[in-house]
């Protein structure tokens, strides 16, 4: 069996101030292509769909011709797909019925009440079936009435506890499991992005013991494509470039090849190209300017001038080759200085002594006499405020 594994489109998501609605359209159609080329027995997302919880009606739109084009694909692929944190359960969720007689399976919440239990799409191909469970974003919260006491108090708990809710046959069956959390395991802690809403340590985290069984875990909410302990367990990433942080990333759709009961998941990436790709450029002024820029023009592009004296109008010099310009940084030792100097001033020094420095740079002048028993006042009033709260 054949499927693909995608998760975090983001759909109406901008990076900087630059709408990047052309580039999503240019590779969700390329993954449309794929499957009409490769045809494979399930198309899997693994949440977020969208950037927001209430997203745009182009978003939607854009959304709704990804879907379209692949079920033009005969025969029919079926389609499976959770909510994220970044969407909202009760929208995805819309006409699930109708959209489930189509072969598209959408599941926007994990259980809630005692008698649920987590969704599940079976698949069959030459070596017998496959049992594809559906388990959204969650949090404690949102599954404590499953159990009349004890609910779990983590993300960690609430998942082991809904998986051994299910009776799943580990033994003689193939199960795939898709997730939407920031798993970690065996004190491994999956590298993040800053375009990632993630808390590193906290009752969010996810052990991957409980999901180790399964023949293959299809992971979403980190944007960089990686491994979680067993090559069985995996994020695929996202399909493009959410941040320049991602920039050394090579983007690409995850093909699950799953054989017969246990041989291990093969995971063959394919590649993906956005209309602009992500890029950083580092140095002075005119060595930026000077570059080949037959390619590249027109890409996203941050930029870090090392120039210790300031160069006249940067941005403006940068934009006649670069049309798209996200940030220019400064970076020289003059600032790096400043930054050290300011760190140490907060601290080591008193608020009367941080405004002192602070007006006397502003104003040229010491605080006289009258003007710091007035701040003497403020800065007590305030202390007052903050012990009485």
């Amino acid at each position: 069996m054949r499927f693909f594994h995608l998760s975090d489109l983001h759909i109406g998501r901008q990076l900087h101030h630059y709408n990047l609605m052309e580039d999503q359209r240019k590779v969700l159609k390329e993954i449309a292509s794929y499957a009409a080329k490769l045809h494979p027995d399930a198309v899997v997302i693994a949440g977020d769909i969208y950037d927001k919880s209430v997203p745009s009606a182009e978003a939607v739109t854009v959304f709704d011709e990804f879907l379209t084009a692949l079920s033009a694909v005969e025969p029919s692929i079926p389609i499976l797909i959770i909510s994220g944190n970044h969407d909202s359960p009760e929208r995805l969720s819309y006409a699930s019925g109708f959209l489930k007689a189509h072969h598209i399976f959408v599941a926007g919440t994990a259980p809630e009440h005692g008698g649920e239990h987590l969704p599940t799409v079976t698949l069959t191909d030459e070596f017998g079936e496959v049992d594809f469970y559906l388990l959204p974003f969650l949090k404690p919260s949102y599954v404590k009435d499953v159990w009349e006491e004890d609910a779990p108090e983590s993300s960690s708990e609430a998942v082991r506890m809904l998986i051994e809710r299910e009776d799943i046959d580990f033994a003689g069956r193939r199960n795939v499991l898709i997730s939407h959390q920031f798993y970690t395991g065996e004190g491994i802690e999956p590298g993040t992005c800053d375009s990632e809403t993630v808390a590193v340590g906290g009752i969010d985290n996810v052990d991957t013991g409980p999901v180790k069984p399964f023949d293959y875990v299809a992971l979403g909410h980190l944007h960089g494509a990686q491994i979680v302990g067993e090559n069985h367990i995996q994020y695929c990433g996202t399909p493009m470039k959410y941040s320049v942080s991602e920039h050394a990333h090579n983007k690409s759709l995850a093909m699950v090849i799953l054989r017969e009961k246990g041989e291990e998941a093969e995971v063959v990436r394919l590649p993906l190209h956005a209309v602009r790709d992500v890029r950083k450029k580092r140095g002075m002024l005119r060595e930026i300017l000077s570059q080949p820029q037959e390619d590249g023009r027109d890409d996203y592009v941050s930029i870090t001038l090392t120039d210790e004296t300031e160069p006249y109008k940067p941005k403006e010099q940068l934009e006649k080759i670069y049309s798209h310009i996200l940030e220019v940084r400064i970076d020289n030792e003059r600032i790096r200085q400043k930054l050290t100097e300011f760190d140490e001033e907060i601290i080591l020094k008193s608020p009367m002594d941080t405004f002192g420095d602070f007006y006397a740079e502003i104003q040229g002048r010491e605080l006289g006499d009258e003007e710091v028993e007035l701040l003497e006042q403020v800065i007590d009033r305030a202390l007052e405020e903050e012990n009485y709260r």
